[in-house]
């Protein structure tokens, strides 16, 4: 695993896109904070740059440094949910690439059950994205077997690691709007 967090990193560092095994699905990431990197994900997704994506940090630590306020009740979540990542939306502050961010300043974000990603993320020292291993529109793969051509050949490096697990179910989705108040966005 050593070798692959050290490639990893290094991709990161560069602006590159890299195809992680995450906690929920075979992933697409790079550097949250790098737009031009982030805009790569959109480009080889075919998707359209108004939809935000999903930013994955290490610890509740990680995700205080970069939204505008975490609280008490989000804590309380991803200290709870073991069993099934989740992702809450939360308002961004201006250390994430702005075009990760949704029009309202709103940025899901999940804290990563996944071994391989805490330790790249601390690693790397910055969140990364998190975003489905396929063109929008067509379905997640369920493994990596299932990944689209064209998503291998456009990415930089591919993670050899669990390409032969199958993907666990995605997150749960919250939002926490601006009074505290938490919504279901995906049970």
């Amino acid at each position: 695993m050593q070798a692959e967090l050290k490639k990893s990193v290094q991709i990161l560092e560069d602006g590159k896109l890299l195809l992680y095994p995450s906690d929920t699905v075979w992933g697409i990431g790079c550097d949250a904070t790098n737009p031009d990197a982030v805009q790569k994900v959109y480009n080889l997704k075919q998707r359209d740059d108004s939809k935000a994506l999903i930013c994955l940090v290490s610890s509740i630590e990680m995700l205080k440094d970069y939204v505008e306020n975490v609280p008490a009740e989000a804590i309380e979540i991803i200290l709870k949910n073991t069993k099934k990542p989740t992702t809450i939306i939360y308002y961004a502050n201006e250390k994430l690439a702005q075009n990760l961010l949704a029009e309202d300043n709103s940025v899901a974000v999940r804290v990563s059950q996944s071994e391989f990603c805490q330790r790249l993320i601390n690693n790397f020292g910055k969140p990364i994205i998190s975003t489905s291993a396929n063109i929008s529109g067509v379905s997640t793969p369920q493994n990596y077997n299932e990944i689209q051509p064209e998503i291998l050949k456009g990415v930089d490096y591919v993670v050899n690691l669990q390409k032969s697990k199958k993907n666990a179910q995605p997150s749960q989705i919250l939002k926490i709007d601006k009074s505290g108040q938490i919504h279901v966005i995906r049970p």
